[in-house]
């Protein structure tokens, strides 16, 4: 789920709060291209910025919901290969762990108004194929996390999403992480979207900005 075409507005606010330029990946989509191919792509286009465009204290990776899950299997992947990390990473409403085990998954079922586990599970289950969703590539959660860049986590406080998130919060801190969570109150899943018309989208957007430029500017600072 999901294209360029369809979060190329969320991108653009993004970017715009942020005074960068984004590049959205075009990335492959299950079924018919199931993991590893949309982390792949993104590992390739991370990639590619780094040849021809940028230093990686430059860039900051960002995405939602499946786009959450992919920055963070991205850095777990970099990181393993030991090449060199971006400067912070955001993540809105994102799929941490993909094992179905999450409590708000039951206990927030009735209050989440866009996603549903009975209609998030098929789609997991295309993603993820014959590999075990505990794998860390698709449950970071699971992962070691020592060593990762800053991160910014949003999420809504309706979301079933939720405590998954939360947990990660927790372990990615205690790896010694710079983590900010984020848990907008009486909000759903990726929110942010709908900026401009909500007010909610638009403070979360804003804040996403502040974030990024205060990790850049760490960078610059050392540079």
């Amino acid at each position: 789920m999901g294209s360029p075409r369809s979060h190329r507005g969320l991108a653009a606010r993004i970017a715009a709060a942020s005074h960068l330029r984004a590049l959205v990946i075009d990335y492959r989509l299950a079924p018919e291209h199931p993991f590893p191919a949309a982390l792949e792509d993104t590992l390739i286009a991370y990639r590619w910025l780094l040849k021809e465009h940028c230093r990686a204290s430059e860039i900051v990776l960002a995405g939602d919901s499946a786009g959450g899950n992919l920055v963070l299997a991205a850095l777990l992947a970099l990181r393993a290969a030991g090449e060199a990390l971006p400067a912070a990473a955001v993540c809105l409403s994102p799929a941490t762990a993909l094992d179905g085990k999450g409590e708000s998954l039951r206990t927030l079922a009735e209050r989440d108004p866009v996603l549903r586990a009975e209609t998030v599970g098929p789609l997991v289950a295309a993603y993820v194929g014959d590999h075990d969703p505990a794998e860390p590539l698709l449950s970071p959660l699971y992962g070691d996390l020592h060593g990762l860049p800053p991160l910014l986590l949003q999420v809504g406080s309706d979301e079933i999403l939720l405590s998954d998130v939360i947990s990660f919060a927790e372990r990615a801190r205690q790896a010694g992480v710079a983590v900010e969570l984020e848990i907008w109150e009486g909000m759903w899943h990726v929110w942010q979207i709908g900026a401009p018309w909500m007010p909610e989208a638009t403070r979360a957007i804003q804040r996403i900005g502040a974030f990024i430029q205060r990790q850049l500017a760490v960078h610059t600072q050392a540079a």
